[in-house]
């Protein structure tokens, strides 16, 4: 079965104490898992402020994934996390080619320099 490469941006009730982040977590990271997945990196941003007020919060506890899996276990993860009523918002992203490839620099640290500074080289210029 072929997998595809995904990133999974969610965000969990603020008000939960660590214990319950981490078992939330490790929950979302199981599904994947069960359903044919593999998980690659998970970055927990932790409490950040929220752009505009989810269910009167104007915080939400961040966290950042990326896996592989086949394209049926997006379906199951998606809906289980629907239901919970400690994750607020959820967006799964599908790779395409040049995002992983992207993905793959960055993680590297080989991304190529795409814009110079410029008043860096004004300042240069200037001493001349």
């Amino acid at each position: 079965m072929k997998k595809d490469f995904y990133e999974l941006t969610y965000i969990l009730n603020p008000v939960l104490d660590d214990e319950k982040f981490s078992e939330l977590v490790s929950l979302v990271n199981k599904l994947i898992e069960d359903n044919g997945g593999e998980v690659v990196d998970v970055d927990e941003w932790g409490v950040r402020k929220l752009a505009y007020d989810i269910d009167k919060k104007s915080t939400g506890y961040y966290v950042n994934m990326y896996f592989n899996a086949p394209a049926n276990a997006i379906e199951v993860v998606e809906r289980n996390m629907r239901i919970n009523d400690d994750i607020m918002r959820y967006l799964t992203m599908k790779y395409d080619p040049k995002m992983l490839r992207y993905y793959e620099l960055r993680k590297k640290g080989d991304l190529p320099v795409v814009f110079e500074d410029v008043e860096e080289e004004n300042e240069d210029n200037d001493e001349d």
